[in-house]
C-alpha cells in the first residue's frame, strides 16, 4: 500500500520534535522545562519515534514504508513536548487530560493499522487487540511517570487520583480508536464483498440454480432442448413433423406413454 502522501507530514513532525527537544536542552532552566524530566525525554522520544523505521528495516524491506503509521506514532510525542514548550501543562487545566485521551488514541490507531494491514484479523478482534495493547502501554507509561516524577514531587497526596484518571482516559482513548478501526474495517469488508458480488460474471437465475463448476454446458443444452422443439412446431405447415420430433424426444428419454 502506497502511503507516500503522508511522508512530508511525518518528516515535518520528526523535525519539529527534534527542534523542541533541542530547545529544552538549550534552556533547561526555563520553568516550562524544569522538573519535567526533559533529559529522559531527550533520550527516549527519538528512540520511540524511530521504532517504526527500525521494525521496517528488520522485517519490512520490500514493502512500501508505512508513512501513515510512522506519523501516528510521532505525533503524540510531538504534542507532549510542544505542550511543555508552550507551558500548556501548567496553564491549561484540561490539557493533560486531553493528551492522555488523544495521544493514546493516536498510538492505538497506529498499532491497529499495522494489525489490519499485515495481521489479517477480523474487525472486532482488532478492536480488542488495540484496546488491550494500548491499555498495557498506558499502564507502563504510568510506571514511567511514577519513577520519574512522583517519587520526587510534593504532590504525593493528590497524585493517586491523577494516576487513576490518566489510566481511565488512556483506556478510553484506546477503546475509541479501536472501535473506529473495527467499524471502518467491517464497512470496508462489506463494501468489497458487495462490489465482488455485483461484478460476478455468472448470472444467478433459475437456470443456474444447482449448477456445479463442471456443468459449464448444462445451461446451453437445456436452452437447445427447449428451443429446437419450439422451432419445429412453429415451422409453417410442418406441425406433423414437430409432433414426430416430440415423439422421438420422448422415446429417446426412455419414457413410454
Amino acid at each position: 500500500m502506497d502511503t507516500s502522501r503522508w511522508r512530508p507530514l511525518a518528516l515535518l513532525a520528526k523535525a519539529a520534535l527534534a527542534a523542541l527537544l533541542a530547545l529544552a536542552v538549550a534552556f533547561p532552566e526555563w520553568d516550562r522545562f524544569a522538573d519535567k524530566a526533559m533529559g529522559v525525554r531527550v533520550a527516549a522520544y527519538p528512540a520511540a519515534v524511530m521504532l517504526v523505521t527500525l521494525i521496517w528495516a528488520l522485517r519490512g524491506q520490500g514493502r512500501a514504508f508505512p508513512w501513515d503509521i510512522d506519523l501516528l506514532v510521532t505525533v503524540p510525542f510531538l504534542i507532549d513536548v510542544a505542550g511543555n514548550a508552550a507551558d500548556l501543562y501548567d496553564t491549561v487545566t484540561w490539557f493533560d487530560d486531553a493528551c492522555h485521551f488523544g495521544n493514546w488514541a493516536l498510538l492505538c490507531a497506529a498499532g491497529g493499522l499495522a494489525l489490519r494491514r499485515w495481521g489479517g484479523i477480523t474487525s472486532w478482534t482488532l478492536a480488542l487487540c488495540c484496546t488491550g495493547m494500548s491499555a498495557a502501554a498506558a499502564i507502563l507509561w504510568e510506571f514511567f511517570e511514577y519513577g520519574v516524577f512522583i517519587l520526587d514531587t510534593p504532590e504525593t497526596v493528590s497524585i493517586y487520583r491523577d494516576t487513576i484518571g490518566d489510566l481511565m482516559l488512556g483506556l478510553a482513548g484506546a477503546t475509541a480508536a479501536g472501535l473506529v478501526l473495527a467499524l471502518t474495517t467491517a464497512f470496508t469488508t462489506a463494501r468489497a464483498a458487495s462490489v465482488d458480488e455485483r461484478l460476478d460474471p455468472v448470472g444467478r437465475d433459475l437456470l443456474d440454480e444447482g449448477r456445479r463448476p463442471g456443468d459449464a454446458d448444462a445451461r446451453e443444452d437445456v436452452v437447445r432442448a427447449d428451443v429446437a422443439p419450439g422451432r419445429a412446431l412453429g415451422a409453417e405447415g410442418d406441425a406433423p413433423r414437430g409432433e414426430d420430433h416430440g415423439e422421438k424426444v420422448v422415446q429417446g428419454s426412455g419414457v413410454r406413454e
